[in-house]
């Protein structure tokens, strides 16, 4: 068996982020921590057709910050911003702290690994082959501008009898490079033949190490 990193997980601090940003200890680490899956998980549920790709939570005192990332912010926002205004007023029941909500704009959904993911699994759904979705979205997302992509279908591909995995990629995929810019998501199909898992990584090029300017310094004669 082989042992796997996740591959945001293991560019943290090098050149990603935490998606969630707060400090706790104790019993206030856990209660924290489940709140933020209900968090995401009330988003979710109340947007499913919003292509949303992440959720980001920061934490202040008395006070939550949720930035939504999404490829259809109308949707998000609503009519005269009504949606937004039910979520913020759900969040902040459920969090009982004053919630700060914000809408940012996926301009290249097809370069984001985790919209990729969840579009081949709904074609899945719809019963298109998974070869044929695949390599769609793979030449879609290097017409975009991507440098590689890799895509993986696992389970009972196209009703066999038994699961099986495959694959399709295009370009470079550098997973162990460390400044490699490189997005992952996944996804799960619900089909009449069982649970379809998608994988997605989309490589974007290489982040490098920002070079510290040189300051005058005062030399005394």
């Amino acid at each position: 068996m082989g042992r796997k990193v996740h591959p945001i997980g293991f560019r943290l601090k090098a050149i990603r982020d935490w998606n969630t940003r707060w400090f706790a200890e104790g019993e206030r680490y856990r209660s924290l921590l489940h709140e933020d899956f209900a968090i995401r998980r009330l988003v979710n549920n109340e947007l499913p057709q919003a292509g949303i790709s992440r959720i980001e939570i920061e934490r202040f005192p008395n006070q939550v910050q949720v930035v939504i990332w999404t490829a259809k912010p109308g949707i998000v926002i609503g009519r005269k911003g009504n949606t937004v205004k039910e979520l913020r007023a759900k969040l902040r029941k459920l969090t009982g702290k004053s919630v700060k909500l914000e809408v940012e704009e996926i301009t290249q959904p097809d370069l984001d690994s985790v919209l990729v993911a969840e579009n081949i699994a709904g074609q899945l759904e719809r019963r298109i082959s998974h070869s044929r979705a695949m390599k769609r979205a793979m030449v879609q997302a290097m017409r975009q501008g991507a440098q590689g992509v890799r895509i993986e279908a696992g389970g009972r591909l196209a009703g066999s009898e038994m699961a099986r995995k495959e694959k399709v990629w295009d370009g470079r995929v550098p997973r162990n490079t460390i400044r490699a810019d490189l997005d992952y998501g996944t996804a799960e199909a619900l089909t009449t033949f069982g649970r379809i898992g998608i994988k997605v990584w989309i490589y974007k090029g290489e982040i490098l190490p920002q070079k510290a300017e040189a300051t005058d310094v005062f030399v005394s004669e």
